[in-house]
């Protein structure tokens, strides 16, 4: 197998268990939050320091897409947005999507709110506005799961056709 599609295969399937344990930290830490009484901003933090873990994650699994599969990774000042809605779409000839498109707006949200935990005091963090966010997570999380070992199972055949 190409070793670049190798290397980036097994990155995948390596990171995806670490994003799914992101996930379960983020849920643990909402539900203390409704139960924690006066240390609710702890488990608030929590929630955001994990949200926000868990979009970089995807983010630098899809840098290395962008970069060694696309050829060409986004620059700029949108950089973040450009570079979620390339990959949702198809690159004809080179590679199918790796997020669907519904993936992509629900992982929109998660960037804008990273964007948001990088760049306010951890106090401002408005519960109302996170709780969306976690009521889509469970169905989220387990799309983006499928797609990305399925982008990953793509490489393996793509790899292994190219050994032909």
């Amino acid at each position: 197998m190409n070793t670049l599609y190798e290397e980036l295969v097994e990155r995948i399937r390596g990171e995806v268990p670490d994003l799914d344990h992101l996930l379960r930290r983020a849920s643990q830490a909402w539900t203390g939050f409704h139960t924690a009484g006066n240390q609710q901003e702890v488990y608030l933090d929590s929630v955001a320091l994990n949200l926000h873990g868990f979009y970089s994650g995807l983010e630098r699994l899809f840098e290395l897409i962008a970069k060694h599969i696309d050829q060409r990774p986004p620059s700029g000042e949108v950089w973040h947005r450009d570079l979620l809605q390339q990959m949702a779409q198809e690159i004809t000839d080179v590679r199918p999507g790796v997020i669907s498109r519904e993936s992509m707006v629900s992982l929109d949200g998660l960037r804008r709110f990273r964007h948001l935990v990088r760049n306010i005091y951890t106090f401002n963090l408005v519960p109302e506005k996170i709780k969306p966010l976690m009521l889509s997570l469970p169905d989220l999380s387990s799309r983006v799961r499928a797609e990305l070992l399925a982008f990953a199972d793509f490489l393996s055949d793509l790899a292994r056709a190219r050994q032909k």
